[in-house]
């Protein structure tokens, strides 16, 4: 049921509002939106009226947000966000529907990107948007569909569907295991480690599952597996990555194993909001990334 219509001002006064508060300024609302001083003036004055609240505080020729009018431009702001973006997407596929990805970065160009020609193929008329997000989010409060998670399988709000399960190899290009001797598990801790700050114990438990005993690990960071791949592979140290970003560095000799494969605790999954359950281009991306999960990586 939707609210009662003094709840639901027009987006003309929002709109008007929200500039206001961004700019600080009537003038300077009232040139972005192309609208006379006065005619905006007017609007937040309706606005304040629908409202019952005092949203700005004026002094002389200037104007401040109230503390109403802090913490309603906030979830206005939000709000129009939304709405613009429904609004594009449908202008950019109005037949096919549009689907908001969010992705892990490294995921997404290194196994994603190669395989996503396909779905397109197979649902002409789909438009796949892709954002890059790091952490779990409030799905209600944001325009995305559906996420690529890893980790355990805990996201409240959402639905989780399994795609895969990951391992992770140390890694270094072929003149660096060559230069240090690699050629047993204890080997390593003499060797420059290169570390990826989203999994900062990843190499502890790998020597722990390789029964090698050591006092701390130390090393570069990296924010993402792409770069921590690309170091490795200019040789800069050994990097402990899933083999399912660098299966064409281990394919062509650019990167070579270090030591043993692991499989980790966390597993790949397709995070979506319950409420879009049924949405047509959700369902059908799903039933493809979980096909294509199960295929063999695409070489490059």
């Amino acid at each position: 049921m939707l609210p009662a219509r003094r709840f639901l001002p027009s987006l003309s006064l929002l709109s008007a509002f929200e500039a206001a508060a961004r700019t600080g300024s009537v003038t300077a609302a009232a040139r972005e939106l192309q609208l006379t001083q006065s005619a905006v003036s007017r609007q937040i004055r309706l606005l304040e009226h629908q409202l019952g609240a005092d949203l700005f505080l004026r002094e002389r020729q200037t104007i401040r947000l109230s503390l109403a009018g802090e913490s309603y431009v906030r979830e206005i702001r939000e709000a129009l966000k939304r709405i613009s973006t429904a609004s594009l997407n449908l202008r950019a596929n109005p037949e096919g529907g549009s689907l908001n990805l969010a992705i892990l970065p490294t995921f997404g160009t290194r196994w994603l990107a190669p395989r996503l020609s396909s779905f397109l193929a197979e649902n002409p008329g789909v438009t796949v948007n892709l954002v890059t997000r790091l952490q779990p989010f409030d799905f209600r409060l944001d325009t995305i569909d559906a996420a690529i998670h890893f980790g355990m399988p805990h996201w409240p709000g959402a639905d989780l569907t399994f795609l895969m399960k990951e391992n992770v190899m140390p890694v270094c290009s072929p003149a660096f295991k060559v230069a240090h001797g690699l050629h047993h598990p204890a080997d390593l801790l003499g060797a420059p480690l290169l570390h990826i700050t989203s999994r900062p114990d990843a190499w502890e438990g790998w020597f722990t599952a390789n029964g090698v005993a050591f006092e701390s690990v130390h090393g570069m960071l990296f924010d993402q597996f792409s770069t921590l791949a690309q170091a490795a592979e200019s040789g800069l140290g050994v990097a402990l990555v899933p083999t399912i970003l660098i299966a064409h560095e281990l394919e062509t000799g650019r990167l070579v194993s270090a030591g043993a494969a692991m499989e980790n605790a966390g597993c790949y999954y397709l995070a979506s909001s319950s409420e879009r359950s049924d949405y047509r281009p959700l369902i059908a991306f799903r039933q493809w990334i979980t096909a294509q999960a199960d295929l063999p990586p695409v070489a490059d």
